[in-house]
């Protein structure tokens, strides 16, 4: 999810379902990662152990249940860019036992890095879809032409996105290549003549 929905009671509505949540912070959520021994503080004020760049800190987000703790990890996503992801994660992994799992709490920048980079990857269909196909100017009515509108942009937009992995180009630099050689071809040969009177 986006920091937008990083809130605490949809959170905690996620875990008490038993699902697991991978949500970058705010910069200035407080936490505490000293088990109550000192105030809250800013997430980008928090000092970070080189283990714990790793595989993350427990913290305790401000207004959370007293028991209930979350895994933060620092993240890089680019140079001038941190993220801070929090996540309720546990993987199960074989114990020694046969036909018996443990669990274990997620512990690798590694992992969440790469789930990261799935989000990220969705955020970039949407903003894509939305910028370059209209999908969101239809003004029809009716549910069903609704659906038959996004469809289209889809089909739009996976089309658009072959010719880009195909011509080593931005789906970008496609779409406005198109109306670039529209309009050339327009100002040589009009298809509605105008005359001045």
């Amino acid at each position: 999810m986006d920091t937008w929905y990083a809130t605490n009671k949809l959170m905690l509505y996620i875990d008490g379902l038993g699902k697991y949540y991978y949500c970058p912070l705010k910069r200035n959520r407080l936490v505490d990662d000293t088990a109550c021994l000192e105030d809250y503080q800013r997430i980008e004020l928090l000092s970070w152990q080189k283990e714990e760049l790793k595989s993350g800190k427990i913290v305790k987000i401000k207004k959370f249940p007293q028991a209930k703790k979350v895994k933060l990890f620092r993240v890089t996503v680019s140079t001038d860019r941190t993220d801070f992801i929090a996540t309720n994660a546990k993987f199960a992994a074989q114990s020694s036992l046969p036909g018996r799992l443990r669990d274990l709490s997620q512990d690798s920048t590694d992992v969440v890095q790469k789930v990261c980079k799935e989000r990220l990857q969705v955020e970039e269909f949407h903003r894509e879809l939305k910028q370059l196909t209209g999908v969101e100017s239809c003004q029809c009515r009716k549910g069903r032409i609704q659906r038959n509108h996004i469809a289209c942009a889809i089909l739009v937009w996976l089309r658009l996105k072959t010719l880009a992995y195909k011509s080593s180009q931005t789906i970008y630099q496609i779409k406005h290549g198109l109306l670039s050689n529209y309009l050339v071809q327009q100002l040589k040969r009009p298809d509605v003549p105008m005359f001045i009177a």
